[in-house]
This record gives C-alpha cells, structure tokens and sequence, in this order.
C-alpha cells in the first residue's frame, strides 16, 4: 500500500521518467523542484518561459540547466499556450503551473484549438500525508469547482478514482462529507450524498466504494463511526473525501495543510493529461509530490 510521498515518488521513478512542459517557468520554487524531479528520474522537461530569468534562478540554485530545452517567450499568455500545446501534440505528456495565473493557464487547457478538454468535467485534487493517518488521504474539490450538482459530483469522484488508481489503489473507498451522517430533505449535500451511494450500488459509479452521508470524524475516525453506529466499509477509513462545496473543500485542505503538519500535493483530473497545478503558497516539496502525481497518472492513461 501506498502509504507516503516518499512511495509515491519511488513508483514514479519505476514508471518515469515522463515529459513535463512548464507554463512561465521563472519561478524559483517550480524550478527547485522540477530540478529534484529530474535528479530522481521522474521527469525531463521543457521550460516555457523567460529565458534570462530562467537561467538566472537556475545558477542561484545549482540547476544544471544544460539538462533542459528552454523555450524562449515572455508573454505569458503566449507561454502558456505553448506550454500546453506541447502536451496537446504529445511532445510531452503533463503540463505544469509556474509563475502565472491559474485563469491564464486554464483558458490555455479548454483552449479548443491546441487544449486538453475532453469533455469531461476538471476538478482539483488535493492528497495530503497526515501523521494521524494510516495511509494518504484525498479530499476533492478545493478548488475548481463552487457548487457542483449531483451529476458533477459523480465525476468529480470519477476524476479522484483515476487518481487513486494512479496510485495503487484498487479499490478506493469514497466518504461523502456532510454536516451530519442521515439524509435530510433540509440539507441538499445529505440529499446527494445518499443518491451517490446509490448510484455507486447500481454500477452508475464504478471503480470504488462510495459512502455517506458522513460527518468528518466518522469518516476518518473507526472509533468516531463505531461510537454512532455506523457499519459501512467506507465508516472510519476513507481514501478520498468528496465535500459538498468549495468553501468546505478550501477550509479543509488549508486546514489540513498549515494546521496539521501534513504534507501535501496537488493535481487537476479531467482533462487529456495531467495538470500540476499548486497554489503559490505550496513550497518546492509539495511542488515536487504533485509532478510525482502527475508522472503516475500519464503512466496510468
């Protein structure tokens, strides 16, 4: 079982390395950790990007820069596009966020001409490694999508299952996270919550045990589950979280991030390859985990 980065970053090594296009890649964090990457044997890459500072940040961290193709644009408009377009046309096989905006570089993605859309919805998923649990722990969505309805929410699990198949594991258990473990008409999120579970009974969702409504702690916590009686695979042992919001889902995963001395990676699914993409606050090593991420899903593709 796949129980840290470290492990994620081993497997990434055995099935790299992968092509990584970097979108305005003069940021010294993305690069310090696209560096590691290569170092491991995780990815060779191509950086997009403003050449000087490129090599400026290169020679203030070490970074061999002979080891990389450097692509010459300012604009970042223009890098983004181009970064992307490489992934598009399979000169490369995962496309990376550095120092631009994530609207910038979205826009590139559903680009109809040279982007990555597959008509499927793209959600955000965050993986978090956390002292006080046994394995790595999935929360989706904190990030893209604001308020999604019951069928996005189907594939937004599906997007979180691939990844989770990504990283060996078979099958996912998926907690449904709400205020409270019933359905009750008066809270929507209970409401979509017993549908999925449903849905998931039928085959409608595949791939994976989905459970819920759950509130957090019966969720994560055996104990919390057994003390309400709660008897369901997914009761106390979740992989992945789906929350009902992008309020909850953010709340979370900053909790989980600056709070709980985690670590932590991040990854968009949905499109026709992986998207790195990290908040500017997130440091090099959590850069690092989330190219390893995207190393094992192109892999999986």
């Amino acid at each position: 079982m796949i129980k840290s980065f470290e492990d994620v970053k081993k497997l990434a090594k055995s099935r790299g390395p992968k092509i990584l296009s970097v979108a305005v890649a003069h940021d010294r964090e993305v690069l310090t950790a696209v560096n590691e990457a290569n170092k491991l044997g995780i990815v060779d890459a191509i950086l997009v990007g403003n050449k000087s500072e490129i090599i400026k940040i290169a020679e203030e961290i070490n970074m061999d820069i002979g080891n990389y193709e450097i692509i010459d644009i300012i604009d970042p408009v223009e890098a983004s596009r181009k970064a992307v377009e490489l992934v598009s046309t399979g000169k490369a096989h995962i496309v990376m966020k550095g120092l631009v905006d994530t609207s910038i570089i979205l826009k590139a993605v559903l680009d109809e001409e040279i982007g990555l859309r597959t008509g499927n919805i793209l959600s955000h998923v965050a993986v978090f490694s956390v002292d006080t649990y046994e394995k790595l722990l999935l929360v989706t969505d904190a990030a893209m999508n604001i308020a999604p309805d019951l069928n996005q929410k189907k594939q937004i699990i599906e997007n979180a299952v691939f990844l989770a198949h990504s990283i060996d594991i078979e099958t996912p258990k998926v907690a449904v996270v709400c205020a409270k473990e019933k359905v009750n008409p008066k809270m929507p999120a209970t409401v979509d919550a017993g549908q999925l579970v449903e849905a998931n009974e039928k085959g409608e969702i595949t791939g994976c045990i989905v459970g819920g409504p759950f509130a957090l702690d019966n969720a994560i916590s055996k104990e919390a589950a057994a003390h309400k009686g709660i008897d369901h695979p997914v009761a106390g042992d979740a992989d992945i979280l789906l929350t009902p919001n992008i309020e909850s889902g953010n709340v979370l995963y900053k909790a989980l991030a600056f709070l709980a001395n985690s670590k932590n990676a991040g990854i968009i699914v949905g499109a026709k390859a992986p998207i790195v993409l990290t908040s500017r606050a997130d440091n090099d090593e959590a850069k690092l985990n989330s190219i390893a991420l995207g190393v094992l899903m192109a892999s999986k593709k």
